[in-house]
């Protein structure tokens, strides 16, 4: 059996493919993408607020107090049309990102205490709608000025004014530390990160072990070898949980080792949590991925062994990663928190454990239960594919 592990495992290591997906990536690709894209994404967002806009205003006249709140912003530069028929045309040229139309009846609307309207013209076709909010911190800034100029028309001290304009005040004390609300976010994230990088560093390896030993005709050359069909599996089985194990040691390792180098330049709430992080919690996310790894080597070993070739194998794989992925983004859902209930759900309950690892919370009696029984399934899914690989008819199935 263990000839034939080093030999497969040899083997995979001159692949360039397996290389890639199993070191490169894990430790190299993964880390860099997600790091420089929350890098990339909060520097957009922050431009975003801050970036020169064009914009057009029409009825100056009747709101002298709004229009000079636009022009007032250094960032805002005023763009004159002829009339309003041309906004959703300059719009679209990008001349300018939005127009405010203010009519006749607004300053008059303000005196008589009735709310007054004005209309934005936008395009709103945004993922992130910066433009409206930009817009609604200037009219928000101005509404608050209007509400303290007519309260304190009415003589009212600073405490009645207060009662006026908020008579009631929330006070929220969350019982949750920085570290558990900064959890909740990363915990949902890591564990589809890992478990995707698990399953695909093994998918390769795996197609290639049973429908590529097909195609190239030696399966049956290892058949005839003196050596027990279940320990051929179990080769082979041990070849997929160490590539799958592999990639997700190396991206745990490059990720708390990327964090370990730049932790101290981060600031607020990440920068608290990547400091209280300890290396017991990481061990513990590794342990959870042992079974979680030998579950997938058990599922993508018994497809190749099906497949009676390498596309074959390649097609079926494909709803496979629908199907994992489904209960590791159901981890992130509302109210989908780790119970006995959800311990019990294969890979839900992997996703839960590893979100309340990094949050701080995990109850260890919870651990054990997920650990014994993600290993219990992983067991149960090697027996199925030793017995799946014995029948003739599913080895040569033409």
């Amino acid at each position: 059996m263990w000839t034939i592990y080093l030999k497969e495992l040899l083997e995979l290591t001159r692949d360039r493919k397996t290389l890639i997906f199993t070191i490169l990536i894990p430790i190299f690709a993964m880390p860099l993408i997600f790091g420089g894209f929350a890098y990339v994404s909060s520097n957009m967002f922050k431009n975003a607020k801050l970036a020169d806009m064009s914009y057009a205003v029409f009825g100056k006249e009747h709101s002298p107090g709004l229009s000079a709140r636009f022009a007032q912003q250094g960032n805002l530069h005023e763009v004159s049309l002829a009339s309003e028929s041309e906004i959703r045309q300059a719009i679209s040229d990008e001349r300018i990102k939005f127009a405010v139309v203010i009519p006749p009846s607004f300053d008059t609307a303000l005196q008589q205490q009735q709310q007054a309207r004005i209309t934005l013209h936008y395009n709103s076709a945004s993922t992130v709608d910066v433009t409206q909010q930009r817009v609604r911190d200037i009219v928000d800034a101005y509404n608050t000025s209007l509400r303290s100029t007519a309260l304190s028309a009415l003589g009212l001290n600073a405490d009645q004014l207060a009662f006026a304009l908020n008579p009631i005040v929330l006070d929220k004390q969350s019982t949750a530390n920085q570290r558990e609300q900064m959890g909740a976010i990363v915990g949902g994230i890591l564990p589809y990160l890992l478990l995707m990088v698990c399953l695909t560093a093994a998918m390769y390896p795996a197609i290639d072990l049973g429908a590529g030993e097909k195609e190239r005709g030696t399966l049956e050359t290892l058949l005839l070898a003196p050596v027990p069909r279940g320990a051929i599996v179990l080769a082979k089985f041990l070849v997929l949980f160490t590539v799958g194990m592999t990639s997700a040691v190396l991206m745990v390792g490059s990720m708390a080792g990327l964090l370990l180098y730049f932790g101290n330049s981060l600031e607020g709430n990440l920068a608290l949590l990547v400091r209280s992080i300890g290396l017991p919690d990481l061990a513990m996310v590794t342990l959870m991925l042992v079974p979680t790894a030998a579950i997938f080597a058990s599922l993508l070993l018994s497809i190749s062994i099906y497949a009676k070739s390498y596309k074959e194998a390649a097609g079926m794989i494909t709803p496979l990663m629908m199907l994992i992925i489904l209960p590791t983004v159901l981890a992130m859902l509302p109210g989908v928190e780790l119970n006995w209930m959800w311990s019990m759900v294969p890979l839900t309950n992997v996703s839960l454990a590893m979100k309340e690892l990094v949050k701080g919370t995990m109850d260890y009696r919870m651990f054990g239960v997920i650990l014994a029984s993600t290993t219990v399934i992983a067991g149960a899914l090697l027996l199925l594919c030793s017995w799946w690989f014995k029948r003739e008819s599913v080895l040569f199935r033409n």
